[in-house]
């Protein structure tokens, strides 16, 4: 077996001595690919270094870094590395009063940003945390005049790590050298579902075995491409963009904006991608939307062929047994829809891609294997560097996320729980002794939080979180988050909230997706004045009342599910929002806060009312607040005879 260096920079290292030429980072702007080999990384890494070093940077200091996917920012993380020291990812849309308390609790007194919006945040942060010594700034534009103390460009501090390291020969490699596989390699911070986030410690050696075993998985190596766009601070990001990056020796690309990333890929072709559910389901209702401005023709062309997807796709993607007619007729339909539709979605090159972060509904699950992408599930949580399960090729079950990763351990505890053991799992939480001994066993076995089983095959397949999975009055399991995967395969529904627990029905709030449905309405001539309006608008409801009648049918027909059909529901006001802390900076739903927030409308479901008043305190962008109001109608869904099991 090959010998892996054990660290970050150490990777890089080989990598520029091997490969010095090959392309290790693109990033686009200004509308041009610009590109750099492992060489240059590796000067400028050293650079960026040595210029922390000489504002006094030193082993134990942690780097935080703020902003969107930059190759920069990706060096910054391993110039940290380099001295020693960690880096720190924070949510680049977080607000001020969000990333003080990140920034405090990781005594963090250096900080790289993107740009001047993440400037700004941090001058305002520094205001209540005065410890904050050094900001050091990638785009210059719009900072000409900030004279701060403190405050840093990019190319400035790399001319003072040349200077610096001209003045202590030997002093970067020495750092590096002295580097070891058991030094913490990031802190990530977790979503703080329910309450707080805590700073998740884990190594170089769990980030390294955790890229190791999916490089070697799916035999990644420094032909392929992909496309790095998800928020650094996002466990999934440093696993694909850093981990397997480093280990694979492939070549990262850096969209020109969050807007043109679709483009973007177009161009590229990358060979991998991964993203979290919600970025399928949005790539989904975008094609949905263009389906429904298309010609008749095409429409029933499209209809027929995606039958047929649906049909054999995934088998035919397994290689399971398909019929030659069928294998035929799925070679015509790929020549004029699904190879045009992959192209569309910039997967027309794409030889693997994955999602995680959360759950993913069946139904978007077997849409983007049924077109010949092959979308796997990759499960884990930020604790175990997102890597606990893989699904490898010829063996992706729809309902499963896979069987145990390599060097990995699983144990399904006497209430459910999922528990992990293995090369991924944190070493700690960040100064929280009682934190880690909350979720560390004397077993060294992670106690996940989700409820799951496994099957005959050692395929793990997760149920929900196990704090959120409850019984309904009647005794039938209820599982939120599995009716809500349903609901949001729907492009017109983008959020759905399900409430069950301890009750005789379930109920449940809907998010409409304003685009589609905004599209929607335009094609039918339906006049709507913004979000608010068009939500509310009696044939919203009906289209949401249809969507919903389609989940119950499915749910009718599976076996313990059948209780757990959605009885009434109502569209939201408003769409649900990290800034308003319904949501965590990754999208999971926040459902006791939500609970709680909007406890007058879950009473209105429940206690038979056709319509509730509400009014609700928003957040804007820019800081201000202000208040949404409405009244909401409640309506009744259409239910199902539940399928009776055998006897």
């Amino acid at each position: 077996m090959q010998t892996i260096p054990p660290t970050f920079p150490r990777l890089l290292l080989g990598h520029a001595q091997h490969q010095p030429d090959a392309p290790a980072v693109r990033e686009k702007d200004l509308g041009i690919w610009q590109s750099w080999s492992w060489a240059d990384v590796a000067r400028e890494v050293r650079e960026f270094a040595c210029g922390l070093a000489s504002l006094g940077f030193k082993p134990g200091d942690n780097l935080a870094i703020v902003g969107a996917n930059r190759p920069h920012l990706y060096m910054a993380v391993i110039a940290a590395q380099s001295l020693r020291g960690v880096p720190v990812p924070l949510y680049q849309d977080a607000v001020a009063g969000e990333m003080v308390f990140m920034l405090e609790d990781a005594a963090v007194e250096f900080v790289v940003a993107e740009d001047q919006e993440q400037v700004d945040k941090l001058l305002e942060c520094r205001e209540m945390r005065p410890a904050i010594r050094h900001i050091v700034y990638d785009d210059p534009r719009g900072l000409r005049h900030y004279d701060q103390p403190g405050l840093l460009g990019y190319e400035k501090l790399c001319e003072l790590g040349r200077a610096w390291d001209a003045a202590h020969p030997g002093f970067f490699d020495q750092s590096v050298a002295a580097g070891e596989a058991s030094d913490v390699a990031v802190i990530l911070y977790t979503s703080g579902t329910t309450g707080r986030p805590k700073g998740v410690c884990q190594t170089h050696a769990s980030f390294i075995a955790a890229g190791r075993g999916g490089v070697e998985t799916d035999r990644l190596g420094p032909g392929d491409n992909i496309m790095s766009y998800l928020p650094m601070a996002w466990v999934g990001d440093h696993l694909f963009s850093v981990a397997q990056w480093l280990v694979g020796g492939f070549t990262l690309n850096c969209p020109e904006s969050a807007e043109t990333v679709m483009n973007d890929m177009r161009e590229i072709g990358p060979s991998y991608y991964f993203g979290p559910p919600r970025t399928f389901e949005g790539l989904l209702t975008a094609v949905s939307i263009r389906m429904e401005d298309a010609a008749a023709p095409k429409r029933w062309l499209y209809a027929k062929f995606m039958a047929l997807a649906r049909r054999v796709g995934a088998d035919i993607l397994n290689g399971a047994p398909v019929s030659l007619g069928d294998r035929l007729l799925y070679k015509l339909g790929d020549l004029l829809i699904y190879g045009p539709l992959r192209n569309v979605l910039g997967m027309s090159r794409i030889r693997v891609a994955y999602t995680a972060g959360a759950a993913i509904g069946p139904d978007l699950f077997r849409f983007y294997r049924s077109i010949g992408v092959n979308l796997k599930q990759f499960y884990g949580q930020t604790e175990t560097c997102a890597y606990v399960c893989l699904q490898q090729d010829g063996k992706v079950k729809l309902q499963t996320v896979g069987s145990a990763a390599p060097g990995i351990e699983l144990k399904i505890a006497d209430d459910g729980e999922v528990l992990v053991r293995g090369v991924s799992v944190l070493q700690g939480y960040y100064k929280r002794p009682d934190a880690t001994a909350e979720v560390l066993d004397a077993d060294g076995y992670f106690h996940t939080g989700d409820a799951g089983v496994l099957d005959a095959e050692g395929h793990l397949r997760i149920i929900d979180r196990a704090k959120d999975v409850g019984r309904m009055l009647g005794g039938a399991m209820f599982a939120p988050n599995y009716i809500e995967n349903k609901l949001k395969f729907f492009p017109q529904i983008k959020e759905a909230v399900c409430f069950g627990d301890g009750r005789d029905e379930v109920c449940a709030f809907v998010n409409i997706d304003f685009e589609a449905v905004g599209n929607w309405a335009e094609r039918r001539g339906l006049a709507y004045g913004g979000y608010v309006d068009l939500a509310a608008k009696p044939e919203v409801l009906g289209l949401v009342a249809d969507c919903i009648a389609q989940v119950n049918a499915d749910l009718a027909t599976e076996e313990g599910m059948g209780d757990t059909q959605i009885a009434r529901f109502l569209v939201l006001h408003k769409e649900l929002d990290p800034d308003d802390d319904e949501l965590t900076r990754t999208r999971k739903v926040r459902r006791g806060f939500i609970a709680g927030k909007y406890a007058v409308l879950i009473d209105a479901l429940y206690g038979g009312k056709t319509e509730q008043f509400i009014e609700t305190q928003v957040k804007f962008e820019d800081g201000r607040t202000g208040a949404v109001s409405a009244t909401l109608k409640i309506v009744d869904a259409k239910r199902f005879p539940p399928l009776k099991a055998a006897a």
